[in-house]
């Protein structure tokens, strides 16, 4: 995964320097008030803080980042906006696409799957943040683990006013079993 141009992103650094130095030798970087764009699926409710640590390797660049941010919801129950907070921790190796002293590609054959540095020795956190966050979404948020929902008649909360409702005209087929009580044994 190369790209052809520099990237100035916020979760983006050049590592060229790191990749001279010798395996062991590491860069710390602040992460403060990032925003990433998830378009009209999810919305940050705060922006991405947290640090990476970048650690020279034997063969490339070890990105450890330990992240948090929040995301903006609704209740699945109740439908209130909720703030859901999102704790995130990647590790991945990075391995160079060019090498170093001469700006040769590298064979990257052998290792397709692999993430790979820029062709200007970046390395980009952004997509990997990205869905460590679309991840970290809950399928079904909740405002809290007992919230009631809302009332089958009214539509409103079931925790905010009284919904003691006039039965429903059932439906003439169901009739009979208006009279239908269980047995206590």
């Amino acid at each position: 995964m190369t790209a052809s141009r520099p990237h100035d992103g916020p979760l983006a650094w050049n590592v060229a320097g790191l990749l001279a130095d010798d395996p062991g030798a590491e860069r710390v970087h602040q992460v403060a008030d990032v925003t990433i764009d998830f378009g009209e699926d999810l919305r940050l409710a705060a922006p991405i803080e947290g640090r990476v640590r970048l650690l020279r390797t034997n063969r490339g660049i070890l990105a450890t980042a330990d992240l948090r941010t929040a995301l903006d919801l609704e209740c699945s129950r109740c439908l209130r906006e909720i703030v859901f907070p999102v704790d995130l921790r990647l590790q991945e190796e990075y391995l160079p696409s060019l090498d170093l002293a001469t700006g040769r590609p590298v064979a990257i054959d052998d290792e397709p799957d692999v993430a790979r540095l820029t062709d200007h020795h970046e390395l980009d956190l952004e997509t990997p943040v990205r869905e460590a966050i679309q991840l970290a979404e809950p399928i079904a948020p909740l405002c809290r683990p007992d919230c009631p929902g809302l009332c089958i008649v009214c539509g409103e909360r079931l925790d905010e006013g009284r919904h003691d409702h006039p039965a429903d005209d059932i439906d003439p087929r169901l009739e009979a079993l208006r009279g239908f009580h269980a047995d206590d044994g």
